[in-house]
């Protein structure tokens, strides 16, 4: 049976449902042996019936809504495993998302690490469960030190990891030289302009539900790269960041990634793990989000809409016509 991965360039319209997105056949990173979902499984959006009020009037009707369920992250080497996170999401391009939460905590930095990615086989878990349990089977005897990762703890859809990131701790993270080389790259206002539309164009899912975030990477001329979605902000720059690690992009140097919402430390910090130098959001960043992204000579871009946007950080990288 051929080994399978998430490509964006074969995977069915946002949205719909069907096999999972993890059983495209691989033709890239044969490195990297990614297992294929043997079994249909749970889709991004389901019909619920709802009764709609509008004014005085009222029916009952049907209505799509996007699927949230909980993803248990696992990490093996040689003998060794470990559960690293549980983190609500939305099912689809699940290998991305356990391959770039483990760029972003600093486990790996590129797809040379990884052995083979798949879905629980256990046969103790029941078969409706196993869609929600990743393991990432990395090369070596065993596994790395992972001294920010001590503990197991849960990831909700809303706020990212909680209780293990600091300042202090990604000061220590070894960050490879010039990997945000300031003034690149270059971007005008005209082209950050059309970053939101293009963004919500590429969201299928949000078009049928109304219930999804999303992450865009783009060039730095405003065209759009790839477009991941999700329940959570932070679940949809990881999917994004393990399609790059995946397809052996990293690091995003000549990138600029768009995302829905605000911009929170943890976002910002998986930016800066892929070395993404330009970040905006339709919202505010959070104060740490800012204080990161001066520290790093990051880009910060915030309220990004109706042809205007705040700058909190820049290294040089926004070209304005006015001094």
């Amino acid at each position: 049976m051929p080994d399978h991965v998430d490509d964006p360039a074969r995977l069915p319209p946002a949205g719909t449902a069907g096999p999972a997105a993890d059983a495209v056949p691989l033709e890239r990173h044969d490195a990297v042996r990614l297992a294929p979902a043997r079994a249909e499984r749970r889709g991004a959006v389901e019909r619920v019936r709802v009764r709609a009020v509008a004014d005085t009037a009222e029916r009952d009707r049907r209505d799509a809504v996007a699927v949230e369920e909980p993803m248990e992250i696992r990490v093996a080497c040689g003998g060794e495993r470990r559960t690293l996170a549980i983190t609500m999401r939305t099912p689809g391009a699940d290998f991305e998302l356990a391959a770039g939460f483990l760029a972003g905590e600093g486990v790996i930095a590129g797809p040379e690490r990884i052995q083979g990615i798949s879905y629980c086989d256990d046969p103790d878990v029941p078969a409706s469960a196993r869609f929600n349990t990743v393991t990432v089977r990395l090369r070596g005897e065993r596994l790395p030190e992972m001294p920010g990762l001590d503990r197991h703890f849960l990831t909700s859809s809303a706020c990212g990891v909680c209780g293990t990131a600091s300042l202090d701790a990604l000061r220590e993270r070894p960050f490879p030289p010039g990997a945000l080389p300031p003034e690149h790259p270059a971007v005008r206002p005209e082209a950050l302009y059309e970053l939101p539309g293009r963004l919500r164009e590429a969201q299928g899912i949000f078009g049928k539900t109304g219930g999804l975030h999303a992450a865009g990477l783009f060039t730095a001329d405003g065209e759009p790269v790839a477009v991941r979605e999700d329940v959570g902000r932070h679940n949809a720059v990881d999917k994004l960041v393990g399609w790059a690690l995946l397809d052996g992009r990293l690091p995003l140097r000549d990138h600029v990634l768009m995302v829905s919402g605000r911009t929170s430390y943890e976002i910002t910090q998986k930016a800066l793990a892929a070395g993404v130098g330009v970040v905006c959001a339709v919202s505010a960043p959070s104060s740490l989000a800012v204080d990161l992204a001066r520290e790093f000579g990051m880009t910060l871009i915030g309220f990004l809409r109706d042809r205007r946007f705040n700058i909190y950080a820049d290294s040089g990288r926004v070209r304005t016509t006015t001094p």
